[in-house]
């Protein structure tokens, strides 16, 4: 019966909840047998709380804590995970740091709080990198995460534990958190989706650069009808961000449920006339996939605009997140952070007040070049990452297409450029290569059209079946060569 559940998807698990098919106490069951089936193989939720799951199980079925039952985003009961970078009350939270191996906050996220109240049960903590800096998902204090494609190769990073834990049938939904594709790229690797919403759609709550629009909250599932269903539960004004607004008047669950008469009008590239590398197998695939939005009776035109300094200007506002994060830890304890860290901070401490209104206005120019593709098409579409996952003991790819890396942010740019372009972008599972290493699109709208970018996700969904795919068992593999 366990196995039977855990491969229901969420909408199809919620939907027996509703119906008392289910109980939520029988979902965790379920997703606790799941967990330690395949954990030793894949080490995603290295911090369990099945006890508070249990109990948080038995008050719904009690009829407790059902306050926001009839609201969009009820969960009624189904297991998710929360990234180690996010508090959950009373549940070991260590951010992946060696600062943190012990600590246990005392009181939850806002958007944990959300997530609970609206019936999501939370099984355990994701693992992430340290600070959640970092492309592939590893750390002192748990070690490394493993995708379940061919467990020698990397889940991506930095939600990669929340990432391998839906892939796998951990739990029905994970939630994360995204920079510079920290929602996408692993999304991509263990071929699930992930949407990066706008800024402001989520809380990102406790925070203390609330004011900053880089890093969002969001979600990750098996298929698109069950990210909609998430970010509808996360989804919302809040008064601890000032930058959040009202849900939307027309739930993204209900948007996704329209889109198999929606035909968008979609822009792409492969990799902006030349300016991002990108693995030979990856384009033909990419290229491939989006041609299916004109067999679906769409108007798909490659164009892009100008990439210019958007990696300069990217890095440059993103050492100041770090600043703003870990200056005092810098200055504290040193020795004990990994040196993306270090680099980071210095980076942004080394920063001139010309350096960053530079890296503003260039964002400003990119933002309005994509205002001008949005005001033509409904979406632009991308490949979500220029690779395919590579060896789990590697920090980054040491080359791409045979161009050498400069840093370990060089493969990020694909979805980068969406976060400094301020859109909502998802990542869709679109193929494999031919070594069974699964590929993504990205799909990006102008900002607070997430219910755009989510309805053309969904009908390229559809074509493609691969959802079906899921849940996976682990697999061991060995890691291709590199071309």
């Amino acid at each position: 019966m366990h196995d039977d559940l855990i491969r229901l998807t969420a909408t199809e698990a919620l939907a027996r909840l509703k119906r008392g098919e289910v109980s939520p106490l029988e979902l965790v069951e379920a997703a606790a047998a799941r967990i330690a089936a395949v954990e030793p193989a894949v080490n995603a939720l290295p911090t369990l709380c099945l006890d508070r799951a249990r109990d948080h199980a038995r008050r719904l079925t009690a009829g407790q804590r059902r306050e926001l039952e009839t609201g969009a985003g009820w969960l009624g009961g189904l297991p998710v995970s929360i990234k180690d970078l996010t508090d959950v009350a009373g549940v070991r939270t260590t951010y992946g740091s060696p600062l943190f191996r012990d600590h246990v906050p005392v009181a939850s996220h806002p958007v944990v709080q959300r997530i609970e109240a609206r019936g999501g049960i939370v099984m355990g903590k994701s693992n992430t990198p340290e600070f959640g800096a970092g492309g592939s998902t590893f750390n002192e204090v748990f070690g490394r995460t493993r995708n379940p494609w061919n467990t020698s190769l990397t889940c991506g990073g930095s939600t990669g534990g929340g990432a391998v834990s839906v892939a796998t049938g951990e739990v029905w939904l994970a939630q994360g958190t995204d920079h510079a594709g920290s929602l996408r790229r692993p999304g991509t690797y263990c071929s699930v989706v992930g949407i990066r919403p706008s800024p402001g759609r989520v809380t990102r709550g406790t925070v203390n650069n609330l004011f900053a629009t880089l890093s969002v909250q969001g979600p990750m599932a098996r298929n698109i009808p069950d990210l909609a269903l998430f970010l509808d539960t996360m989804a919302g004004w809040c008064p601890l961000d000032p930058l959040t607004y009202d849900a939307p008047a027309v739930s993204y669950a209900d948007a996704v449920a329209t889109a198999e008469g929606f035909r968008p009008r979609v822009a792409f590239t492969l990799d902006y006339g030349g300016a991002l590398a990108i693995d030979r197998e990856s384009r033909a695939i990419c290229e491939a996939a989006i041609r299916r939005f004109e067999a679906a009776g769409c108007v798909v035109e490659e164009c892009a605009p100008e990439f210019g300094e958007l990696t300069e200007a990217l890095l440059v506002l993103r050492s100041q997140h770090f600043v703003v994060d870990r200056e005092i830890q810098l200055r504290e304890h040193r020795d004990q952070l990994k040196p993306d860290i270090i680099w980071n901070t210095e980076r942004g401490l080394a920063g001139t007040p010309s350096q960053i209104a530079w890296a503003d206005r260039e964002r400003a120019r990119f933002f309005r070049a994509m205002a001008g593709i949005f005001s033509r098409f409904d979406v632009f579409v991308t490949p979500s990452a220029p690779t395919p996952a590579f060896d789990v003991m590697l920090r980054a790819p040491e080359s791409i297409a045979g161009q050498k890396l400069a840093n370990y942010m060089g493969g990020s740019m694909l979805n980068a450029a969406m976060t400094m372009a301020g859109s909502p972008a998802v990542a869709v599972p679109c193929g494999f290569d031919q070594y069974g290493r699964p590929v993504g699109l990205q799909i990006a709208a102008a900002p607070r059209r997430d219910d755009t970018a989510l309805r053309a996700a969904a009908l390229f969904e559809r074509m493609t079946g691969l959802a079906g795919l899921l849940p996976i068992d682990p697999r061991a593999g060995t890691v291709p060569a590199v071309e």
